[in-house]
């Protein structure tokens, strides 16, 4: 579906932090509420297009915004609150959320 590890991990970061947002704020059940859901998917996309793929850092320090300026305003929330968050939820996929936003120049995939 994704391809490299690195973009598979992201997708999986991306999808964690939606999911605890749309709990903790839109309605506490396990599945995702309508925007949250659109939001995923919409996330997902992006990555599967993402120019840079395995070499790219987070997409918040990117110099290309892929991002529909609505969209990215709702990401944004998500990451704001979710963020600080991460730790105590998925430990390893903050960890590493955090390990890629060291990333200097995103190196665009040749294939």
């Amino acid at each position: 579906m994704y391809s490299s590890r690195r973009i598979a991990r992201e997708a999986r970061t991306i999808e964690a932090m939606i999911r605890i947002y749309c709990r903790k704020l839109h309605h506490g059940g396990q599945s995702l509420c309508a925007e949250c859901s659109e939001l995923l998917d919409y996330a997902r996309l992006r990555l599967r297009k993402c120019p840079f793929q395995a070499g790219k850092t987070t997409c918040g320090k990117c110099a290309v915004h892929c991002y529909k300026p609505a969209m990215r305003e709702k990401i944004r929330k998500v990451m704001r609150y979710v963020g600080p968050r991460m730790m105590f939820h998925h430990p390893y996929l903050g960890f590493m959320h955090l390990v890629d936003g060291l990333r200097k120049k995103p190196k665009k995939n040749s294939g």
